[in-house]
């Protein structure tokens, strides 16, 4: 009797259970099995107890947290019965990983899929899990189409578990029952991972400073560490955001149902929500099931840094564990993400610098915790595997602030890096650097050394269409600072010093980029890309011990005079001097200098003038008001 071609009698020609699905797998047999949260995990299951049955069987997945510990059938039989091979291109010092180290396939995520299909690596066996066929015999990949897809498109064998609660989800995640050779119905719930519903104060912290530098408008990758999801929260203020990216997660579908991702200005699949593979909750796979809002697409595509590159002011966002002083990343997966990510990070990094208004961004916690104490994460050089190349870092994000290490030299990357990490480790790796070569030996960190830079003092204002952005000064600021300086007329500089200065070395400017925030103060008027922005203005202040008086002073650039640069540094400066307990502001200026004398007066202070030596002193104190 000849076999019909109608699917859904094909569909029920070819179910049988489990245990008879892994009986078709033979010794020597080189075994896909499906990513992620979208493991099919009866019949890994059913593989492991059948595995004393096999030699010489190769597993091919990506590194991931096991539901049946094949791997340690791998080391009870010496590699003998199965032998693994784990497609991950993190660093291998994490316990858990680096004692199945001989099992690391280092691969870029984009590239994974043409491994298969090219037959570089042919598959005998896919084990893949699938969502129940439409009207038209179509299942869905579902939470998982990555690198599965490719490879149930190349096995020789693709055996199926269709489970009900697997979502169906739209674009390029199906496979036909024609395609698959055999069917096993088995309904489970799928793995899921609840969200993370507290963060430390630390991820809260790089959120926010990362708040600072997406725009509205910007197509997201979001990775899946703590940090990365931190940052996600504290995008509720951001309009018109979009979606690019590997992972989709719990906290990816809270801002879409609050309005801030609408995928509308992506420049390609505009008004979709695009990723590979969803990790996460069971409201997540709920959230994803049958919505048109959202396509999946293979990894060849979603982490493809032509297609990522396509997007409109496209922004990665990826957590290292480690980096040093010159900017190279070593990043590691992580248990509680199920150790999915790492592999991706090269291809977004890339993707996202070559994008109109991109930017990629690497967030790092300062310190981590280990059995011999606290460690800094930030080090003169690192000993692990370098997953992002200097040459491709830009932004670098730390709960200490931000730097864009971009058109940095190796100095100028080491101060910035320094300056972010956690101050108790600054003179340690300053110490370092100069040891390298890395800083010249007559370089100081001076009061920066412990400086906590204070992001609540940044503000950006909007003057006649262009943006200006007033914030403290930083280590990284010193070259812009004395740009500053040399710009200015020479009138201006005889105003400001009190002589005809011409020369402005670097301890003129390291007094001025290198503060403590409490003492002494400078606050920088910045114009243009963050890290390459112009310096428009100058606002320093310094405690005079006698007095517990703070003194200030002012330079603004020509044309950015008249605009009330002076008037906003003028209130900054009071308000942080009367936080950190000064009693009152004070002035050297010139009789004639008419604008800073009613700069003074804008205060709600009673303003004191007197002459020293033939020049104005102005002063006030915060217990007078006017």
């Amino acid at each position: 009797m000849p076999t019909s071609q109608y699917w859904a009698d094909r569909y029920v020609e070819k179910k049988t259970s489990a245990a008879e699905a892994i009986n078709k797998i033979l010794s020597g047999h080189r075994v896909f099995i499906g990513s992620g949260c979208g493991e099919p995990q009866t019949l890994v299951q059913a593989l492991a107890e059948r595995a004393n049955n096999f030699s010489g069987l190769e597993i091919v997945r990506l590194l991931g947290q096991e539901t049946s510990s094949l791997t340690a059938i791998a080391d009870r039989t010496k590699d003998t019965s199965l032998n693994i091979r784990s497609i991950y291109l993190g660093s291998t010092r994490d316990a858990s990983i680096a004692k199945h180290k001989r099992f690391v396939t280092p691969m870029n995520m984009s590239d994974v899929p043409g491994l298969f299909t090219t037959k570089k690596l042919p598959l005998n066996v896919a084990l893949v899990q699938v969502s129940p066929p439409d009207d038209f015999g179509w299942m869905s990949l579902g939470i998982s189409v990555d690198v599965t897809l490719a490879a149930a498109r190349s096995a020789d064998l693709v055996i199926a578990q269709v489970n009900p609660r697997m979502p169906r989800i739209m674009g390029q995640s199906f496979l036909h029952v024609n395609d698959v050779h055999i069917v096993v119905e088995h309904e489970e719930d799928l793995l899921a991972i609840p969200p993370t519903k507290e963060y430390s104060e630390a991820a809260l912290q790089i959120g926010r400073h990362i708040a600072r530098l997406i725009e509205d408008g910007s197509t997201l990758q979001i990775g899946l560490d703590a940090a990365s999801q931190a940052t996600v929260q504290a995008l509720s203020t951001k309009n018109d955001l979009g979606i690019h990216s590997q992972f989709i997660t719990d906290d990816i579908m809270h801002l879409y149902a609050i309005g801030n991702i609408n995928n509308r200005k992506k420049g390609l699949n505009v008004g979709k929500m695009v990723g590979s593979m969803a990790i996460g909750s069971s409201n997540l796979y709920e959230f994803l099931n049958n919505n048109p809002a959202i396509d999946f697409h293979p990894s060849d595509y979603v982490n493809d840094p032509f297609i990522i590159a396509q997007h409109y002011r496209m922004v990665s966002m990826n957590v290292a564990r480690t980096m040093d002083l010159t900017g190279q990343v070593a990043a590691e997966a992580s248990a509680s993400t199920r150790f999915a990510g790492v592999s991706g990070i090269p291809d977004f990094v890339r993707g996202a610098r070559r994008s109109p208004g991109g930017k990629s961004i690497i967030m790092i916690f300062s310190t981590c915790e280990t059995p011999e104490g606290i460690e800094s994460n930030i080090k003169p050089t690192i000993d692990r595997i370098v997953v992002v190349p200097r040459g491709d870092v830009h932004y670098v994000v730390s709960e200490y602030g931000a730097v864009n290490l971009f058109g940095k030299s190796l100095q100028e990357r080491a101060i910035a890096m320094i300056s972010i990490a956690h101050p108790d480790f600054r003179e340690e790796l300053f110490a370092a650097a100069k040891e390298q070569g890395l800083i010249g030996s007559e370089r100081t960190l001076g009061e920066a050394v412990r400086a906590v830079y204070p992001v609540k003092l940044e503000e950006t204002i909007l003057v006649n269409g262009e943006e200006i952005t007033i914030r403290p000064s930083k280590p990284v600021d010193e070259r812009r600072i004395q740009e500053h300086y040399y710009s200015l007329p020479k009138e201006d500089v005889f105003s400001r010093f009190f002589h005809q200065k011409t020369i402005f070395g670097r301890s003129d400017v390291e007094a001025r980029s290198q503060v403590d925030y409490i003492h002494d103060l400078t606050l920088v008027a910045v114009v243009g890309e963050f890290g390459f922005g112009r310096v428009v203005g100058v606002a320093e202040s310094m405690r005079l011990k006698d007095s517990n008086m703070t003194e200030v002073a002012f330079s603004v650039s020509p044309d950015y005079q008249g605009k009330g640069l002076g008037k906003i540094f003028l209130k900054k400066l009071a308000a942080a001097s009367r936080e950190n307990g000064m009693l009152g502001l004070t002035a050297y200026t010139f009789p004639s200098n008419t604008g800073m004398i009613h700069l003074f007066k804008t205060l709600p202070y009673k303003v004191r003038t007197q002459y020293e030596d033939g020049d104005l002193v102005l002063s006030c104190k915060f217990d007078e008001l006017a």
